[in-house]
């Protein structure tokens, strides 16, 4: 047969063939196709953050950022913000003896309770979450972080918190202990206060800036030392408590932890 019969043309060659000879707006669609292709090759062999199984030991390391205003784990006590343990299932704003703001006091009223869901929608963005809350956090962004961190939360809270976690955990050796060992004066506290509060609001507001409002006294101690000392480095605050001594940073704390935020 061969030499005799009709050659029909290869439709593996015959296609490119004719376009690889043809007019540029021929080449256009098949340079369109291939990159296509390879985006969606490129999105099947690297998979997302958000699509990798959530990694408690790195929402470990993620939990660091929390550690200056919680406490979790055994003997957890509250500290500007409340602790951590048995926080899944608890409503809002439940812990007796807190200081909450009364947004969350009335979302927890209302029947908000911390869930995986309710906790990755407040961490991303707090105060769209409870407008009104005193956490000055801003929000975690990225929704792999936010299944880590949580992820964390559920391993390391999943324990009764300590018996009194309203008690403040004795004084020990640090920077600042002297002031905490003091009882401080609320009213020489308010007379101090007035450049305070041309930033903080009474309230216990924090839009824009962080609150002080009801702030454990050793944890506010605590801070004042830190912008002291310059391990914290806000230039403002530095300046605002070169000058402070141990009874008047007492004082203050005495007063701004006396507040009820709003």
């Amino acid at each position: 047969m061969a030499g005799t019969g009709t050659r029909t043309k290869n439709p593996r060659t015959a296609v490119p063939h004719r376009l690889n000879r043809g007019a540029p707006a021929c080449r256009r669609p098949i340079s369109t196709f291939v990159l296509s292709f390879l985006c969606a090759l490129a999105t099947l062999t690297t998979p997302s953050l958000a699509e990798q199984p959530a990694d408690a030991e790195r929402g470990q390391k993620l939990y660091r950022a929390c550690k200056a205003c919680h406490e979790i784990g055994v003997d957890a006590r509250n500290g500007v913000g409340p602790h951590l343990d048995g926080l899944f299932g608890r409503t809002a704003g439940s812990i007796e003896n807190f200081k909450y703001s009364s947004a969350m006091r009335i979302r927890g009223g209302a029947g908000l309770e911390w869930t995986q869901e309710t906790l990755d929608a407040y961490l991303e963005k707090p105060r769209a979450f409870v407008g009104g809350t005193r956490m000055s956090y801003r929000g975690m962004k990225k929704q792999q972080d936010r299944d880590d961190l949580i992820a964390y939360l559920r391993k390391a809270s999943d324990r009764d918190p300590a018996a009194h976690p309203e008690i403040p955990k004795p004084a020990h050796p640090e920077i600042g202990a002297e002031a905490m060992a003091l009882t401080g004066d609320p009213d020489y506290g308010e007379y101090l206060s007035s450049e305070c509060v041309t930033c903080h609001q009474l309230s216990g507001r924090a839009d824009g800036i962080p609150s002080i409002i009801g702030w454990p006294k050793a944890a506010f101690i605590r801070a004042l030392f830190d912008y002291k000392t310059n391990v914290r480095s806000h230039q403002v605050m530095q300046n605002m408590t070169a000058n402070l001594g141990n009874e008047e940073i007492a004082a203050l704390a005495a007063y701004f932890g006396s507040i009820d935020p709003q």
